[in-house]
């Protein structure tokens, strides 16, 4: 059996995590044990706020919604808000209701009469 050398195959392992380490500060962009860390870390992070990312946006499109919707009726909850859109049977999720209550405040206060009426 022929002995296998493996130069080519590390050089390409090692280009590829330093070019995934392009950028970083100090010997984390080119030394190969250090460079390796910080990208494995770095796709951590990633992993972990990708999900992250989605939980920020619906607790954002949620103060955006309660906003508009005390802004268009003091006494007018969030929540109350909710529980009166699953009564009159609208299903609009919160990303499109947030987009309303800022490019489209008359259909949103149409929205909020509704959910108002379904409840009372």
């Amino acid at each position: 059996m022929s002995r296998v050398k493996r130069g080519v195959t590390a050089h390409a392992r090692h280009k590829k995590v330093r070019d995934a380490a392009k950028g970083y500060y100090g010997r984390r962009k080119n030394v190969f044990r250090v460079a390796a860390q910080a990208v494995d870390k770095a796709e951590e992070y990633a992993t972990r706020d990708r999900k992250r990312r989605k939980r920020s946006f619906r607790a954002l499109w949620i103060q955006r919604i309660n906003a508009s919707v005390r802004a268009i009726d003091a006494e007018f909850t969030y929540s109350r808000f909710i529980a009166g859109l699953t009564a009159s049977g609208i299903e609009v999720d919160r990303k499109v209701l947030s987009d309303l209550a800022i490019r489209e405040p008359e259909a949103f206060a149409a929205i909020v009469a509704k959910a108002k009426a379904a409840l009372a």
